[in-house]
């Protein structure tokens, strides 16, 4: 829930001061913009959840504490690309398959009940896919929107 309130707020208020300062409002780079403070938010968890996200991987998954805090990295470059008007459209290619592949991850933690914070088996559970899945398409119609279609034809 969070990254998507994140998400939306920065939006509005990206679109906000667009109006303010140029009349007009550019939505679908307020849209990278937005997606790129949300990245960049959920990437901060990776560092500081570290340990809470190495339970989402499987056992046989070696280095997983390794794999959460390159995957945060990796979040971090996908915002900053986002920005880049030479890579919008390939980095929005490369996020959607981002999140296409972690939707697996998620879907075994909720259930599994894992908690991303601390690890322990007390998450929300099958529950919380009701929510997360429609988020994850959420998340994918957004960058394709802001970032690999034209808008402007």
């Amino acid at each position: 829930m969070k990254p998507l309130i994140v998400l939306l707020s920065s939006f509005a208020v990206v679109c906000i001061i667009q109006q303010l300062v140029y009349r007009t409002i550019d939505f679908q780079y307020a849209g990278r913009l937005a997606m790129a403070i949300m990245l960049s938010f959920t990437a901060v968890g990776h560092f500081i959840y570290a340990e809470g996200m190495s339970t989402m991987f499987p056992e046989i998954v070696p280095n997983k504490l390794a794999l959460v805090k390159l995957s945060g990295l990796f979040e971090l470059m996908l915002a900053i690309g986002l920005l880049l008007p030479e890579y919008h459209k390939t980095i929005g290619i490369i996020l959607i398959l981002f999140f296409v592949l972690l939707l697996p991850l998620n879907i075994r933690s909720a259930m599994l009940n894992v908690n991303y914070q601390s690890g322990n088996s007390d998450g929300p559970g099958v529950n919380y896919l009701w929510f997360r899945i429609p988020l994850q398409l959420v998340f994918i119609v957004w960058v394709h929107l802001s970032a690999i279609k034209n808008l402007e034809s």
